[in-house]
């Protein structure tokens, strides 16, 4: 199993933050959105917490973002900077 702190792991967590903030929206906003409490989102975003695929699609629903571009997002920042 890889590490919450993995480079891939990590730059997903920031991607989220940004584009929570893109959306105008604290911690507590999203958290609200998702009817969790805003130690859910604090949590994933500081790496305490890894959120499965069902929470991301989850979260992308309520940033109101596309999943399948913010994958392609990811998978662009991180060309080279994984190891395989």
């Amino acid at each position: 199993m890889r590490s919450v702190f993995s480079a891939g792991y990590q730059r997903f967590r920031r991607l989220l933050v940004q584009e929570r903030k893109r959306a105008g929206l604290t911690q507590a906003a999203l958290a609200t959105r998702l009817d969790r409490p805003q130690s859910f989102v604090s949590k994933y975003e500081q790496g305490e917490r890894r959120i499965d695929v069902i929470e991301f699609l989850e979260i992308a629903k309520a940033l109101e973002i596309e999943p399948e571009k913010f994958i392609v997002r990811l998978r662009r920042s991180l060309k080279g900077s994984v190891p395989k």
